[in-house]
């Protein structure tokens, strides 16, 4: 991830998150998603490439929160202030939190 990731105040990123309207994934659905972003992390260490302690604890968090993929892409395209992410989904950029 961007080094713009670093520092994160996941629990302010968490209570937007809750106030998000979407349907969370089931327990089964969220075991899933763990087994990939398990192998997708071991792939991205092999290739020395491994998250941050912050990055990890963003994913972590996403899980927790039983969001979907699609949406924790969104979220941290809209953390990011990234071009492509929906500028009306309820996630305060990084660069405004500060």
């Amino acid at each position: 991830m961007p080094e713009t990731m670093a520092e994160l105040d996941i629990e302010a990123i968490r209570r937007e998150v809750r106030a998000l309207d979407f349907v969370r994934g089931t327990p089964a659905d969220v075991a899933d998603w763990r087994e990939a972003d398990a192998e997708s992390r071991a792939n991205l260490a092999i290739e020395g490439m491994a998250l941050s302690a912050d990055d990890e604890a963003l994913f972590d968090m996403l899980r927790e929160e039983a969001v979907p993929p699609l949406l924790a892409t969104q979220i941290i395209l809209r953390l990011l202030d990234h071009p492509d992410a929906d500028p009306a989904l309820a996630i305060t950029p990084l660069e405004r939190a500060c």
